[in-house]
Formats: C-alpha cells, structure tokens, sequence
C-alpha cells in the first residue's frame, strides 16, 4: 500500500490507526487460509507494536501468519516494513472462527 498524504497525522507520519488497519487486514486473510472455507472469522484483540514512523509516499508491506487456527479461535501475526524492508510495526491478533449453524 502506498501511503497517501490524507494518512499522516499532526506530526506529518502515517497515522498509527492506518497501520493498525493494515495488520488486522493481512492477518485476516492469513487466518482465512487456515480455516474450513465454510467457516468465518472476526478479530476480538489487536495489539500493535510501532517500531519505526512511515512517512506519506512510502511503500508499506504487511504480511501475516497464523499461530494457530482452532475451532473457535485463531492467533495471528503480521509485520508492516517500508522502504528497505524497515521495520514499521508488529502486530499480533486474536480471531473468533464460527462456521454455519454455530449460534
């Protein structure tokens, strides 16, 4: 994703709720391959690590794994790195995973 000027925040940075934005996005996709196609998931828990500001017009790059994928719920990571591969943020997340029928 190329960050947009309408992204940055008073200090002139990528506001952290894009970046946020971002990590639960990649995790989600990640978690949808680890679980049945007929099943969904929605995230209950975000916690964001900002490591390093990213600035309007640079590059960013979020990919995800899954830490596990139960019947009910799922753990997920993701990295957001900018230009040179630099380290922006880490993110871990907490997935609840229902399928059909399940009330």
């Amino acid at each position: 994703m190329e960050a947009k000027d309408q992204m940055a925040n008073s200090l002139g940075v990528v506001h952290g709720g894009f970046i946020a934005t971002i990590c639960d996005s990649a995790m989600a996709r990640a978690m949808a391959t680890a679980i049945p196609a007929s099943a969904r998931q929605v995230s209950f828990d975000l916690k964001v690590n900002f490591i390093n500001a990213a600035r309007p017009g640079e590059r960013l790059r979020a990919t995800a794994r899954v830490l596990h994928a139960g019947r009910s719920t799922g753990v997920a990571e993701a990295r957001v790195e900018g230009p040179g591969r630099t380290l922006i943020a880490t993110a871990t997340g907490s997935f609840s995973i229902s399928t059909e029928g399940d009330s």
